[in-house]
């Protein structure tokens, strides 16, 4: 009786006729866990290039002199109004979440789904790269497990 090819050996013989990207070399996918820093990948060069923009679905923190550059304070209301008040109108405008009144650190808004505010839905990139908060500046030099990324790929 005649022995039945493994499928290692149909594979084999179906690789010549099989196109070239489809042989080409297997692309990893990897989606790391937010809640579980040890599924993070340490950070590369070239990693958000095709990233989800995971790290837009954590919560930012965020000073008074981000939100001056960001647009939403004005910088004559930074250095008169008490944080504590700047805090209540932009928690009213839903732009901040919450506001530590001990460190003066405020938590940005994040919509539904757990995106940024600032994350455009169909791009996944930012909206306001160029004024974005220090958090995000240097992300990921600092954060949950410096050093490392929370990638997933697109």
């Amino acid at each position: 009786m005649p022995q039945q090819p493994s499928k290692f050996d149909i594979i084999l013989a179906l690789l010549p006729s099989l196109p070239y990207c489809m042989t080409a070399k297997p692309i990893l996918l990897h989606h790391a866990d937010l809640d579980r820093t040890g599924t993070w990948l340490k950070y590369r060069d070239g990693m958000c290039d095709s990233c989800m923009a995971t790290c837009c679905t954590m919560p930012v923190e965020v000073k008074l002199a981000d939100l001056v550059r960001i647009g939403v304070v004005d910088a004559f209301e930074a250095e008169g109004e008490p944080p504590k008040q700047i805090a209540k109108r932009l928690m009213k405008a839903r732009i901040v979440q919450h506001f530590n009144f001990k460190h003066s650190i405020y938590t940005l808004t994040r919509r539904s789904n757990g995106d940024c505010l600032y994350l455009d839905a169909q791009s996944r990139r930012c909206t306001i790269y160029a004024k974005r908060p220090n958090t995000c500046r240097n992300h990921p030099r600092i954060g949950p497990r410096p050093g490392f990324c929370a990638y997933r790929t697109r």
